[in-house]
């Protein structure tokens, strides 16, 4: 039925290039991510999301769902 979603992002601070895999919410959107390598709080880059459709190496579930025509994308009630 649904293929299967990616739930781990691997997050890179823009700032230091600090790297950590996280586990994204299924069903919200992450508007702030602080950094543990340099302590910089991220937000989602403009036209963006969420920090994981920023800064992760993978999108989230919901713009995963929305790209396999399965979802509204993110941030839709």
């Amino acid at each position: 039925m649904s293929a299967s979603l990616e739930l781990h992002s691997e997050i890179t601070c823009p700032h230091c290039g600090h790297r950590k895999t996280e586990v994204m919410p299924t069903n919200a959107c992450q508007f702030f991510y602080e950094c543990e390598g340099c302590g910089t709080l991220l937000r989602p880059k403009p036209g963006d999301c969420c920090v994981f459709c920023s800064y992760g190496s993978v999108p989230c579930p919901p713009l995963q769902l929305e790209r396999q025509g399965q979802g509204k994308g993110c941030c839709h009630d």
